[in-house]
């Protein structure tokens, strides 16, 4: 089955790339907006080689798909605020290649951490079908709303995530006194080993039908914002649902290849899609979430926790900033 996924992966995402560059191109020639803003990142990208901002974003992905998988979230929620913070591209297009950068990412560290047993797959599908299809109608919403809207709401909610994180005790390793109904029903159950104790630890999930709720919601904003669900995907899984903050971080990692793709086409057929942005940001995503996926296995639990926090508090402010107009 993980020859299949590893399989699977190689041959979709060039499939990923190539779209990319035939459809995408077309279409963003195709509106006078997009053309416009073709003009404004040409204009201000041309004051450098050819080279120097595809160099440039394949380093900084490079980073962004290590942390990100450290993290649990989508490489797409590191990328969209710190690259239309600090690079000189469209926002349109940064959210575009945002979505397809978290795919990337996903795509390429889901297989390893099956592998591991980290992620798991029963946890993760019904939670997938769900947030995918409500997130095609977040990607047509987040396209219709003005940016500096969508970036308030987003920067402010994953602040209230933090905040949330913060002050829970025990995220860890969660206490489940009984699995619901729902849960037991669907086998969401598992075992996975923890190196850093060097024992077996095994982990149940309750609340389940609540977290099917959440899901539609997390859908509609991953799809609306351009940045994947990592964010909200740790904490329902871990806080809510009682799994273990390790299996937490990988099924979240896994969920993101589903649901990032029923929003991405959304972005690609808008024409919200520069090749000059998402090759050289999709290998270098891939390269760091390889090299996550080792670092995950020898982390501790704790240190992932904190990485959550930080990377979360960093992401949320940096866009509520950006969306009241003072970043």
């Amino acid at each position: 089955m993980f020859k299949k996924i590893c399989i699977f992966s190689k041959i979709l995402l060039p499939v990923i790339l190539l779209s990319v560059l035939v459809f995408g191109a077309a279409d963003i020639f195709a509106s006078t907006e997009a053309s416009e803003a073709v003009a404004v990142t040409t204009e201000a990208v041309a004051a450098h080689a050819w080279w120097f901002w595809p160099l440039i974003l394949l380093v900084l992905s490079f980073v962004l798909g290590v942390f990100a998988v450290l993290a649990g979230v989508g490489g797409g929620v590191l990328y969209v605020p710190i690259v239309s913070g600090f690079l000189p591209f469209h926002l349109d297009f940064v959210r575009g290649a945002g979505l397809i950068v978290a795919l990337a990412g996903a795509l390429a560290a889901g297989p390893g951490l099956l592998k591991k047993g980290m992620a798991d797959l029963r946890l993760a599908i019904p939670m997938a079908l769900i947030a995918s299809t409500c997130a095609i109608f977040g990607a047509m919403i987040g396209l219709a709303l003005p940016t500096n809207v969508i970036q308030t709401l987003l920067g402010a909610t994953i602040l209230g995530i933090v905040m949330i994180m913060i002050k829970a005790k025990k995220s860890e390793y969660p206490e489940v006194p009984e699995a619901d109904s729902l849960s037991t029903a669907l086998r969401i159950t598992g075992v996975y080993h923890e190196p850093t104790i060097n024992k077996d630890v095994s982990w149940k999930v309750h609340r389940t039908p609540q977290a099917l709720a959440l899901f539609v919601i997390i859908g509609v904003m991953a799809g609306m914002f351009g940045l994947g669900a990592g964010w909200a995907n740790v904490p329902v899984l871990n806080l809510l649902m009682g799994a273990p903050i390790k299996i937490s971080v990988a099924t979240s990692k896994f969920l993101l290849s589903i649901t990032d793709t029923s929003a991405a086409w959304i972005y690609l057929n808008n024409g919200a899609v520069l090749p000059l942005m998402v090759v050289p940001s999709v290998v270098g995503i891939m390269l760091g979430s390889f090299i996550g996926v080792k670092v995950l296995a020898v982390t501790k639990p704790a240190v992932i926790r904190i990485l959550v926090i930080s990377v979360l508090g960093v992401a949320g402010l940096k866009a509520l900033l950006k969306g009241l107009g003072i970043g």
